[in-house]
C-alpha cells in the first residue's frame, strides 16, 4: 500500500505565488541562440478571409475560388502580410515580450505558398545586439525569423529589429507581472 508523504512536498499544502515566464531581457541574448518558438498554430480558411478584408487585400488569389483553381497553385493561397503578422506574434513570447518598440522589419522573403489548413511554426535566431545610442534603459536586438509548414519547407523569412527592455528597468514581479496593474488577481498578502 502507497502512501502520500508530506515531509516531501515542498509546498506541505500551502499556496504561494510564483512569477511566471517574464519573457527575455536584453541581457539575455547572445549572437547564434536559436528559439524554437512554443505552439505551431493551423491556418485557416476563416483567418484568410478575416484578415484579407480587414486589410483590404484586392487581389482574387485570396478571396476567389475559382479564380484561384485557374492559377498554378490550383487554390487559394494565405494573404502573405497575415503569414507575417502570425510569425512575428508567433515570436513574441522569445523575442519581444519585454519590447519598447520595433524599429523595423528586413529582408522579407516570401520562401513558399501557404494554404488553408496548413500549420505553421517558427523560430528564431539572434544575428546582433547592441546597446542603444539614445536610451539607456534598452539594448538593440537584431533576430531572423524562419517559418516552416508541417513539412519542413520554409515558408517565411525575415529580420526583426526590437528595443528590449533591460532587465534592471523592468522590475516585474510574481504579483505584479508586466502588463498587469496593481491589485489585481491574487496578493501576495492573501496568500498569509
Amino acid at each position: 500500500m502507497t502512501t502520500h508523504d508530506d515531509t516531501n512536498d515542498s509546498t506541505n499544502g500551502e499556496r504561494r505565488l510564483v512569477a511566471g515566464w517574464q519573457g527575455r531581457y536584453y541581457e539575455d541574448f547572445s549572437v547564434g541562440d536559436v528559439y524554437k518558438h512554443p505552439y505551431g498554430r493551423t491556418v485557416t480558411e476563416t483567418d484568410n478571409v478575416w484578415f484579407t478584408n480587414v486589410s483590404m487585400n484586392l487581389n482574387p488569389m485570396h478571396f476567389n475560388e475559382a479564380y484561384a483553381a485557374e492559377t498554378e497553385f490550383g487554390e487559394r493561397l494565405v494573404d502573405g502580410t497575415f503569414v507575417i503578422a502570425l510569425a512575428v506574434g508567433m515570436s513574441v513570447i522569445d523575442v519581444s515580450a519585454n519590447a519598447t518598440a520595433n524599429l523595423g522589419y528586413d529582408a522579407i522573403r516570401h520562401h513558399g505558398p501557404v494554404y488553408h489548413g496548413d500549420t505553421l511554426f517558427a523560430e528564431s535566431e539572434v544575428l546582433e545586439k547592441r546597446e542603444s545610442d539614445s536610451r539607456e534603459h534598452v539594448g538593440i536586438v537584431t533576430t531572423e525569423l524562419r517559418t516552416y509548414n508541417q513539412d519542413d519547407d520554409l515558408v517565411l523569412s525575415l529580420e526583426r529589429t526590437p528595443m528590449v527592455l533591460k532587465r534592471e528597468y523592468a522590475q516585474p514581479s510574481a504579483a505584479q507581472p508586466t502588463g498587469w496593474p496593481a491589485g489585481i488577481g491574487t496578493q501576495p498578502e492573501d496568500l498569509q
